[in-house]
C-alpha cells in the first residue's frame, strides 16, 4: 500500500486529483492583509492587535488553499504590516509524520512591532483551525518571544478538507494568555512549530491585548533566520571545502553588500527586500568547531550567525531502485502483472541508456520480488529472454529472493521455504547467483522467514517497511540499525538493514537535490549512526511505480561536483555485501521472532484464509503420494502453479484502496473476486492433483486400468507410525459397517448419524499404506464414550459444558484428575466473545443456549450447541470425543452477519473508525505457572521472551498449536483455521490507522489464558469490511504431562493432515527410506523436479539437538541439497541435528 499520502494510505488516489484544483478566490487587499487595529477598548485583553487571516471556519485567503498543500516549498513566515497571507501563509501546516512535506518538524514564524505599556497586563493569542488530520493530530509548540506553550490538537475530520473538501471539517480553536511582560519595545516573534503528529489548516491567528500595547510596522531591519552548514565537501583530499546555507530576511530597502565569514567578506550580494537564500563556501575543519557568518553593508557587519561545524563524514549511500509491488490496490491484479513485467523491459532500457555514464550513475533494476521476473520469463520471447540474462551478467539488472510481499506468518512450513526458492531457479536459468532479498510495505516476519532463507542461499535481508502505518515501534528500533537476524537453531543468520523512510523516500521527496542530500546526512547525524556507509531504497513515485531514470542524472552530476558524500546506484547484493565487508564484526546480533503486524487483516476473510492453511496441508500430502508411488511422472508445472496460488493468497495486498470507504465499488469488488481466486485456485488445483495421485495408483505401467477390487486403504503421509479414527463417506462405506483390516483383523466402527462411518484401529507406518475392507452386516459398536444432557466423558477425558453460554467449564484430564479449565474469571473453554471498535465495556458474549446430543457413542461422541450470538445469525457449536483418545475436538460454526455497511460512501474518517467488529474465541486453562509456547513456521516461541525489540505483541500468528504447560502438566491447543490469537488479554484493539508506536503493547505477562481472533474488519483500507455466510474453526485440546516439542508438533501435523483414505492399489505403498530418530521428522517429502529422484525436508521440532539416521531401500547414495534441489555434499551415516534446524536432502 501506498506510503505517499497526507497521514493515510489511500490519500496518494484523491490528492493526485484534487491538487490540480484551482486556488478559489480573489479577495479585497484589506482582507489579506493582516490587519493593524489601534486599541481604545478598556477590557485587559480585548481588542485585536494583529491578525493573520480572517476566523471565518475557511483557509480560501491563505496560500495555496484549497488543496495545494503538496506544492508548500518553504514554512510560513509572515512580517505584520508587509506580507500577504495568500503568498507568504500556506494553508496547511504540516508535520513530522506528513511524507509529503518531508517528514520534518515545520515552524510558522509571525514578525511584528510593538510599542506600549507591558507590565502588568496580559495579553492573548488565538490559533483558529478549519480542520486537523483524522488520527494522528499535531502536538504544537507555540514561541511568542521566550515564552513557551505546549498544547496537543484533537482529532479533526480526515484528509477530506486537506483535499479542498471542507464540508468534512471539524473546525477547532483555542487561546493562550501570557504576560503582556513577553513583548518587547520593537521587533518581536511568534513561532508555531508542528513538534510531532500530522497537519492542521489556518483559519486565522489573531493577538489580543490591551488598549496601551499597540502593533508597530515593522522598521527597517535585516535578520539571519538561517545559518548551516552543508554536509558535502568539493575538491581535493587535503583542500576539500564546504558549503554555507544562509537565510536573509530585509524588512527594508534593497542594498549591495557582502556575506561574510568571521566577519571577512567572502561573496559581494545584492540583498532584495523579503527572504532570500545564499550559499558561500569556507574550508572543511578539521574537528567540531563554528564560523560566524554575516551581512556586511559599507564595510559594517550588521547581522551575523553562528554556523556550527563538524567534520563532513566521508560516506558512501547506496541508491537502491525498485518498483514496489502492491498485486491490486492501485490497479486491478491483471493490470500490476503487465505493469511489472514492463518495468523490468523500461528497467533494462534505461540501463543500456545509461552504460557509458561514471560508474555509480549507471543505472541498475532491483527485481523487487521473484514475481515478476517470473511473468517476464513465461510471457515474453526469446529475444527479451536474452535480453535479461544479458542485463544480469553487466549488473544491470538484479534479482532479489523473495517470491512477493509475503504475509510470513500465514505460511505453513512449506510454503515458507517455497517462498525463496524460485530464487534458486532464477540462479539455475540466469548463471547468477541470489543471495539477498527486499520487502516493502509489510512490517514484521515469522522468524523461520530466516531458516528459509538461509535453505535457498540468501544472506542479505532488505527489509523496507511502510513508514508510518500500523508498524509499531519497528522503525523507531530498527531504522539505519542494521543488524544480524539469527534463525531459531542458530544455525544460521541474515543481515537486516531499515534504511531511513523504508521503502518511500521516493515517495516523500519527489527526486533528490543537494538539498536533500543535506536533510538525509543531517538526518543521520542527528540519530547518531555510526557507519560511513549508508542506503536507501528508490521506488519511484507511488506503489508499482515506473522505473525513475532521473537519479542517474542527479548521481552524475553531483558525484561531478561533489567529493563527499558519494552516491552510487547499485543492487541489493552490492551494497550489503560492502557494507557487510567493512563492518559485519561490528553489528549485533538479534535472535527471536520479529511478530508481524498486518497478518491480522487475513481475518476479514477468515474462511478463504482456512482454506488456504488446509490446502497447503494438503498440497503437501499430494507431493507424498507422487513421491510414493510415481515420482518419474510427476507434474512438476502443475505443483508449481498451485504452490504459486497459494502464495499469491498469503501476499499481503488484499484488494482496493477503498475496500472499506467502498466495499461495493466496481474496483474493490473485482480485486477481492481475483484475491478470493487465488485460494480458490489452489484448493482446486491442489484436488485435481490428489485425484490424480490416485488414479495412477490404479492404472498399470502400460496405463491400463487395474480391477477394482474394492478394498480401501489409508495412507500415511508422515514419518511416523499412525493410528487414529478415520471417517469413511456414505458412498465408501456402502458395502457396509464391517471394516477388516490387511490381517482380516474386524475393526471397532460406528455409522454416524449423516451415515458416515467412523473406523477406529487402523495403522499405518511412515510413508506407507494400509488397506482394508468394507463387508456387508452390521456391528456393535464398542467403546469408552459416555454422554448425558451437558457432559462427554470417554477412558481419558471428561468435559463439560455450561448451560448459560455453551462454553466448557470442566475439561478434566482422568490420569492425574486435574481440571484444565479456568473458569474463575467468568469464562470457559472456547467462550465466543464478541466487540464493536476499540471498547471492550461492549464486549458481548453469546446466549439462549440448546444443548443436544448428536452422536451417543460409546465409539465416538458428539455434542452440538446452538446459541444467538452478537455479529451472528446463529453459532453452532460441536463437541466431538472418541474411545482411547486423549484430546477433545470443537467445532464452532459461525453464521455470519454482514457488518454494517458505512454511513457515508468515500468517507475515510468513518471506514477508519467506524462498524469495526471483532469475534474471538476465549481459552483461560488451568495450568498454574504455566508457560505458553506458540508454533510457527520452522519453529517455536515463548511470547514476550522469544521476541526481539518492536516485534507485534497486540497479536500473534501461530502455525498449528499452542501449547500452555508448568513443569508437570500442561494442555497443546491446535488450531486448524484461524491463525490468529492474542495473548493474555482481548489486545487486538487497535483499529484504523494507526502511527503512533507508543500506542502499541510493549509487554507481555506470564499467563496461561488465548484468545482465538477468529474474524475481524479493523483496517481500513485493503483488506475487507464485511464477510458473511458459514465459516468453520475448530479446534483440538490435549491435555498431557511434561510438555515435548515433538510429540505437539507430531500431533498437530496428524492433524492438519490426516490419514488419506482411497481405493486400494494392487500393492501396498511403502517407504523408499528409513529415518530413525527421536525427535527429527520429515515435513516435506517429494520427486525431485529434475525427476532423478526423492527431495527430502527434515526438521527438529525439539530445542535440543538430536542425531538421525537416513538410509534408502534401494542403497542409493544420499546427499545435502538446498530448497531448489542443487547438491551441497554427501550426508553422514549418523547426523547431528540443532534443535529447530532445517535440512534438505535427495537420493
Amino acid at each position: 500500500m501506498n506510503s505517499d499520502v497526507p497521514g493515510t494510505v489511500s490519500g496518494m488516489q484523491r490528492a493526485n486529483n484534487q491538487n490540480k484544483m484551482k486556488l478559489k478566490g480573489i479577495l479585497s487587499l484589506a482582507a489579506l492583509y493582516a490587519i493593524f487595529i489601534s486599541v481604545s477598548g478598556q477590557e485587559k485583553t480585548g481588542k485585536v492587535i494583529w491578525q493573520v487571516g480572517k476566523p471565518d471556519k475557511s483557509c480560501n485567503e491563505f496560500a495555496l488553499a484549497p488543496a495545494g498543500y503538496r506544492e508548500i516549498k518553504a514554512d510560513g513566515f509572515f512580517i505584520v504590516g508587509k506580507s500577504n497571507p495568500s503568498i507568504d501563509w500556506p494553508y496547511a501546516h504540516p508535520g513530522p509524520n506528513d511524507s509529503w512535506a518531508g517528514a520534518r518538524q515545520h515552524s510558522y514564524s509571525i514578525l511584528f512591532g510593538i510599542k506600549g505599556q507591558q507590565k502588568g497586563d496580559s495579553c492573548k493569542l488565538t490559533l483558529d483551525c478549519t480542520d486537523i488530520h483524522g488520527s494522528a493530530p499535531p502536538q504544537l509548540e507555540i514561541r511568542i518571544n521566550s515564552f513557551v506553550h505546549k498544547n496537543k490538537l484533537p482529532t479533526g475530520g480526515g484528509d477530506a478538507s486537506i483535499n479542498g473538501d471542507a464540508t468534512k471539517s471539524k473546525p477547532f480553536g483555542f487561546e493562550l494568555t501570557f504576560p503582556a511582560g513577553v513583548f518587547k519595545e520593537g521587533m518581536n516573534e511568534v513561532v508555531i512549530t508542528s513538534a510531532e503528529g500530522s497537519w492542521f489548516l489556518y483559519d486565522a491567528v489573531r493577538l489580543f491585548g490591551p488598549a496601551d500595547i499597540k502593533a508597530t510596522a515593522v522598521k527597517d531591519f535585516l535578520m539571519i533566520t538561517r545559518s548551516e552548514a552543508g554536509n558535502a565537501l568539493t575538491g581535493t583530499e587535503g583542500n576539500y571545502k564546504r558549503e554555507v546555507y544562509l537565510t536573509v530576511v530585509n524588512g527594508g530597502d534593497s542594498f549591495s553588500g557582502d556575506i561574510t565569514i568571521n566577519t571577512l567578506p567572502v561573496k559581494r550580494v545584492t540583498i532584495g527586500p523579503g527572504r532570500q537564500e545564499f550559499v558561500v563556501q569556507v574550508p572543511e575543519v578539521g574537528r567540531e568547531g563554528s564560523v560566524s557568518a554575516g551581512v556586511m553593508k559599507g564595510g559594517k557587519v550588521i547581522a551575523s550567525a553562528v554556523v556550527p561545524m563538524k567534520p563532513v563524514k566521508q560516506m558512501m549511500v547506496y541508491i537502491l531502485p525498485h518498483s514496489h509491488t502492491d498485486i491490486g490496490y492501485t490497479e486491478i491484479q491483471t493490470a500490476i502483472e503487465d505493469k511489472q513485467v514492463n518495468n523490468l523491459v523500461q528497467g533494462i532500457e534505461y540501463a543500456k541508456k545509461t552504460a557509458s555514464y561514471p560508474e555509480g550513475a549507471r543505472f541498475v533494476w532491483n527485481v523487487e520480488v521473484a514475481w515478476a521476473a517470473d511473468l517476464y520469463l513465461n510471457r515474453l520471447g526469446s529475444q527479451a529472454r536474452e535480453d535479461l540474462l544479458e542485463a544480469m551478467r553487466k549488473g544491470q539488472v538484479s534479482m532479489n529472493g523473495m517470491y512477493l510481499n509475503e504475509l510470513t506468518g500465514l505460511c505453513r512450513p512449506e510454503e515458507l521455504l517455497r517462498l525463496f526458492r524460485y530464487s534458486t531457479e532464477l540462479g539455475k536459468i540466469t548463471g547468477q547467483k541470489v543471495d539477498a532479498a527486499m520487502i516493502s510495505d509489510v512490517p514484521g516476519y515469522t522468524w523461520g522467514t530466516v531458516t528459509a532463507m538461509a535453505q535457498s542461499g540468501i544472506r542479505y535481508f532488505s527489509v523496507a517497511p511502510n513508514f508510518f502505518d500500523r508498524i509499531g515501534d519497528i522503525l523507531v528500533r530498527w531504522e539505519n540499525k542494521p543488524f544480524y537476524w539469527e534463525s531459531p537453531s542458530g544455525q544460521e543468520k541474515v543481515l537486516v538493514w531499515i534504511p531511513l523512510k523504508g521503502y518511500a523516500m521516493s515517495h516523500i521527496i519527489g527526486k533528490l537535490s543537494p538539498v536533500w542530500v543535506s536533510d538525509y546526512t543531517g538526518q543521520l547525524e542527528k540519530m547518531g549512526y555510526p557507519y560511513d556507509i549508508a542506503h536507501i531504497r528508490w521506488s519511484g513515485h507511488g506503489d508499482n511505480a515506473v522505473p525513475d531514470p532521473a537519479i542517474c542524472e542527479f548521481v552524475k552530476e553531483w558525484n561531478t561536483k561533489y567529493a563527499w558524500p558519494k552516491f552510487k546506484i547499485s543492487s541489493t547484493s552490492e551494497a550489503f555485501s560492502a557494507f557487510e565487508k567493512k563492518y559485519g564484526s561490528q553489528i549485533p546480533t538479534v535472535k527471536g521472532d520479529w511478530t508481524p503486524y498486518w497478518e491480522d487483516g487475513a481475518g476479514s476473510s477468515a474462511l478463504e484464509t482456512g482454506l488456504n492453511r488446509n490446502t497447503a496441508d494438503k498440497l503437501s500430502q499430494a507431493e507424498v503420494l507422487w513421491a510414493l508411488q510415481s515420482p518419474g511422472t510427476y507434474p512438476v508445472a502443475r505443483f508449481e502453479e498451485a504452490w504459486k496460488k497459494v502464495l499469491l493468497y498469503s501476499e499481503h495486498t488484499w484488494g482496493a484502496w477503498c475496500s472499506i470507504t467502498d466495499p461495493e465499488n466496481k474496483m474493490t469488488v473485482e480485486q477481492w473476486e481475483i484475491k478470493k481466486s487465488y485460494a480458490d485456485d489452489a484448493a482446486r488445483l491442489t484436488e485435481a492433483l490428489l485425484g490424480e495421485a490416485g488414479d495412477r495408483r490404479r492404472t498399470t505401467d502400460d496405463g491400463r486400468p487395474m480391477e477394482d477390487k474394492g478394498g480401501l486403504e489409508v495412507v500415511n503421509t508422515t514419518s511416523w507410525k499412525r493410528s487414529e479414527m478415520v471417517f469413511l463417506s456414505r458412498e465408501q462405506s456402502s458395502a457396509g459397517d464391517v471394516v477388516k483390516d490387511a490381517n482380516g483383523k474386524v475393526l471397532s466402527s460406528q455409522r454416524m448419524a449423516d451415515g458416515e462411518l467412523a473406523v477406529l484401529g487402523l495403522e499405518a507406518d511412515p510413508f506407507s499404506s494400509a488397506s482394508f475392507t468394507i463387508e456387508k452386516g452390521t456391528v456393535k459398536p464398542a467403546g469408552s464414550v459416555v454422554i448425558s444432557k451437558n457432559t462427554i466423558s470417554n477412558n481419558l477425558i471428561e468435559c463439560e459444558i455450561g448451560a448459560n453460554h455453551g462454553d466448557i467449564i470442566s475439561l478434566i484430564d482422568k490420569r492425574t484428575g486435574k481440571n484444565l479449565a479456568d473458569v474463575s474469571g467468568g469464562q470457559g473453554l472456547n467462550r465466543y466473545l464478541f466487540f464493536e471498535g476499540n471498547d471492550l465495556a461492549g464486549l458481548k458474549t453469546n446466549g439462549s443456549v440448546n444443548i443436544r446430543i448428536k452422536e451417543n457413542g460409546p465409539l465416538v461422541g458428539a455434542l452440538e450447541i446452538t446459541s444467538q450470538a452478537p455479529g451472528c445469525n446463529g453459532l453452532v457449536t460441536e463437541v466431538w470425543l472418541a474411545h482411547n483418545a486423549d484430546y477433545l475436538v470443537i467445532i464452532n460454526i459461525v453464521d455470519k452477519k454482514r457488518a454494517p455497511m458505512p454511513d457515508k460512501i468515500g468517507d475515510w474518517f468513518l471506514a477508519q473508525n467506524k462498524n469495526k467488529e471483532s469475534v474471538n474465541f476465549g481459552f483461560p486453562f488451568a495450568v498454574p505457572g504455566g508457560t505458553m509456547r506458540l508454533d510457527l513456521p520452522l519453529g517455536q516461541m515463548i511470547p514476550w521472551i522469544d521476541q526481539i525489540p518492536s516485534a507485534c505483541k497486540n497479536w500473534y500468528t501461530v502455525g498449528r498449536w499452542a501449547d500452555v504447560s508448568n513443569d508437570q502438566f500442561g494442555v497443546t491447543w491446535v488450531t486448524l483455521d484461524a491463525p490468529l490469537l492474542q495473548v493474555g488479554e482481548l489486545s487486538a484493539r487497535l483499529i484504523g490507522s494507526q502511527n503512533n508506536p507508543e500506542a502499541w503493547r510493549k509487554t507481555v505477562e506470564p499467563t496461561q489464558t488465548l484468545y482465538s481472533w477468529a474474524m475481524n474488519n479493523h483496517w481500513g483500507t485493503n483488506y475487507r469490511q464485511y464477510q458473511e455466510g458459514i465459516v468453520t474453526f475448530r479446534y483440538v485440546l490435549k491435555p498431557h504431562d511434561v510438555f515435548d516439542a515433538t510429540v505437539a508438533n507430531r500431533f498437530a501435523t496428524g492433524l492438519s493432515q490426516p490419514l488419506l483414505v482411497r481405493p486400494a492399489g494392487e500393492t501396498a505403498l511403502t517407504a523408499p527410506f528409513k529415518l530413525i530418530s527421536k525427535s527429527v521428522t520429515v515435513i516435506a517429502c517429494k520427486p525431485a523436479d529434475d525427476g532423478n529422484g526423492v527431495v527430502l525436508t527434515l526438521y527438529n521440532p525439539a530445542l535440543k539437538p538430536d542425531s538421525f539416521i537416513l538410509s534408502t531401500v534401494n542403497g542409493s547414495k544420499i546427499y545435502r541439497c538446498d530448497s531448489g534441489e542443487n547438491i551441497l555434499g554427501g550426508l553422514p551415516a549418523t547426523v547431528e541435528m540443532a534443535g529447530q534446524a532445517v535440512m534438505s536432502v535427495r537420493f
